[in-house]
């Protein structure tokens, strides 16, 4: 069903899914994966970069603070925040405390900062520069880093201090707000893609209405409005055409059954009659008898021809025939060879040009056979040969095949209705034939792409005949 999906559940009867639905929760699952793995690796980089540098800044504070109490000899009081000229370059959320030689705190830090063990080990080492290192120190309601640095000589020590927990808090707001905004434009984005979905398959719920009426009212005359350059359009565009065909393909049968019915009622009637007078064929004259059975003879014969012309003229509609190179010439050759045999009749075919096309030969023998047949019945008198002209065309183009005659010609009348379904002269109903061969004729050169014509011959007679461009019909 167009414009809807099925949803199968255990035990349960499939539901139906809107396309728009499908589409809107597509669009917002899709951009909620990407706005997650951005926002992610955006909140990554950044506390990276973050973190890299706080880190950064403070083992630069350390080595040079290693560096000067190696270059030079310093005691406590060279780093007391009450001497001029004391201090090192101090960062910001950085606290110095400075440990005399036996761990006591000589001069606080703000906050102060806790001695440990190591520190106190650290204040009495002989060496300049021997540094430890804690993480994560909780200082009140702070995290810090403290790094303790050895004077050297048993000296003390200087313990530098950098504040994290300002960065984790600077992080944790980055991250609430990354996660709202990502919030923000997921509902966003399923928003959108809702009104976007409905944008978008509003023509294909048209359409999928339109094919639900077809469906459940079988009437065919159906305006699809569907509008649109894009694909939908074009699916809009075929979706017409192929129910103006089907429609008038069911009317096409229509009419045939109708016509067909019509037509087989008067030899049906004729059978019927003599049938009946069957009963008292041996009251009846031998002359009379003769003619009797002669005439259920032809009656039979003509409704065995009307009811083959019948089943041909349905089957032309889906011949399946595969499409090939037929030379038209070559095909007016064999045609013509087989009415020699046939009626004694002089036949001549006329070719020029290039008289090959893909076509169906079976089709195409068909619609030669009938117009060769036609002029043959109408051209009693044989005193002038039948032509077959089949000419190919100068420039691309179609191939065009004539049968020309010189028998009664054809009024001005009945030109325009000669390929319709049943239809004969005036002058003709007293002859063989059903009134099917040239609307076979037409149905075969509409199925490869050309037309029928026909057309009163100068002189007297006339020229019937068709055309054949491009592929047939698939």
């Amino acid at each position: 069903m167009t414009g809807r999906v099925r949803r199968w559940a255990a035990g349960r009867r499939p539901e139906l899914v809107s396309l728009g639905t499908t589409f809107a929760v597509s669009f917002a699952a899709v951009t909620a994966a990407v706005t997650v793995l951005v926002g992610v690796l955006s909140y990554s980089s950044a506390a990276r970069l973050l973190r890299y540098d706080q880190e950064t800044v403070f083992d630069e504070v350390v080595q040079d603070l290693r560096d000067e109490v190696r270059d030079r000899a310093m005691d406590p009081a060279d780093f007391s925040s009450a001497a001029p000229g004391h201090d090192i370059v101090r960062p910001a959320r950085t606290d110095v405390q400075v440990l005399g030689p036996d761990g006591a705190v000589v001069d606080p830090g703000s906050p102060g900062l806790p001695v440990r063990d190591a520190d106190r080990e650290t204040a009495a080492a002989p060496v300049a520069g021997d540094l430890i290192v804690h993480k994560d120190v909780d200082v009140g309601d702070d995290v810090y880093r403290v790094a303790t640095v050895a004077l050297g000589g048993g000296r003390g020590a200087v313990q530098i201090a950098q504040e994290f927990s300002d960065t984790e808090d600077l992080l944790r707001a980055l991250q609430q707000r990354t996660l709202l905004l990502m919030a923000a434009v997921v509902t966003a984005a399923g928003l959108f893609g809702w009104w976007l979905a409905r944008r978008i398959t509003r023509r294909l719920v048209v359409l999928t209405a339109a094919a639900e009426n077809v469906a459940r009212t079988r009437r065919l005359g159906v305006q699809v409005p569907v509008t649109g350059n894009d694909e939908v359009g074009r699916l809009g565009r075929a979706f017409d055409r192929m129910l103006g065909r089907l429609a008038q393909s069911e009317e096409d049968q229509r009419r045939l059954v109708q016509d067909a019915g019509h037509e087989l009622r008067t030899p049906l009637t004729s059978l019927r009659t003599n049938i009946s007078l069957l009963r008292r064929i041996d009251e009846l004259p031998p002359g009379t008898r003769d003619e009797l059975v002669a005439d259920l003879g032809q009656e039979a014969r003509e409704l065995t021809d009307l009811v083959n012309e019948l089943v041909d003229l349905a089957a032309g509609q889906s011949d399946t025939e595969p499409p090939q190179r037929v030379d038209l010439a070559e095909l007016a050759e064999d045609v013509a060879g087989l009415a020699r045999r046939r009626t004694g009749r002089s036949v001549v075919v006329h070719a020029s040009g290039d008289t090959t096309t893909d076509g169906r030969p079976g089709m195409l023998q068909r619609a030669l056979s009938n117009l060769l047949e036609n002029a043959t019945k109408f051209d009693r008198t044989g005193r002038d040969p039948v032509e077959i002209r089949v000419t190919g065309p100068a420039r691309p183009g179609p191939v065009r095949v004539e049968v020309l005659d010189r028998g009664p010609g054809i009024t001005e009348t009945d030109l325009t209705r000669v390929f319709d379904r049943f239809y004969r002269a005036a002058d003709a109903r007293s002859l063989p034939g059903s009134g099917l061969g040239l609307s076979i004729v037409r149905e075969v050169a509409l199925a490869h792409g050309g037309g029928a014509f026909a057309f009163r011959r100068p002189g007297g007679g006339a020229v019937i005949g068709f055309t054949v461009g491009g592929a047939p019909d698939a």
